[in-house]
């Protein structure tokens, strides 16, 4: 009867275990390359740079009307949080697909739940614009 080998398996590496975890000034520069990964990553998406067109867009309406800078300054906080409701979607949508690449119910129903989110913040965008605008309008006839 011929011998076999015993084979030992690799010990399994944990993540933490490789990562250096940064403190002080330098976690503030690694969330700071981070940061500018995410960026990077969600520019390739076309729904965000249609997002991106829609703030220059935006803003030049609005000083077309001559708006407030408390209305800049709204319309400014709801892009802001409709790139970071974009940036969860796209993560979601992300995850989703690593984690169950076949077609689920759970996956589908995450991925829609993260596109209503975008929705909301859309409408959002759109009724502050159109008030603003509606307003001027309104006030010159």
């Amino acid at each position: 009867m011929a011998k076999q080998k015993k084979v030992q398996a690799a010990p399994e590496i944990l993540a933490a275990e490789i990562i250096e975890k940064k403190t002080g000034i330098a976690h503030l520069f690694a969330a700071g390359q981070y940061s500018s990964q995410g960026f990077r990553r969600l520019i390739g998406e076309a729904a965000f740079r249609h997002e991106l067109l829609a703030l220059v867009v935006g803003m030049g309406m609005f000083a077309l009307v001559g708006a407030t800078a408390l209305e800049y300054l709204g319309f400014l906080i709801l892009m802001l949080l409709m790139f970071c409701v974009e940036a969860l979607n796209t993560a979601i949508e992300e995850l989703v697909d690593r984690i169950s690449p076949e077609i689920s119910t759970v996956g589908r129903n995450a991925k829609d739940l993260g596109s209503f989110a975008v929705f909301c913040l859309i409408v959002a965008n759109a009724l502050l614009v159109g008030y603003v605008i509606g307003s001027r309008l309104i006030g010159y006839l």
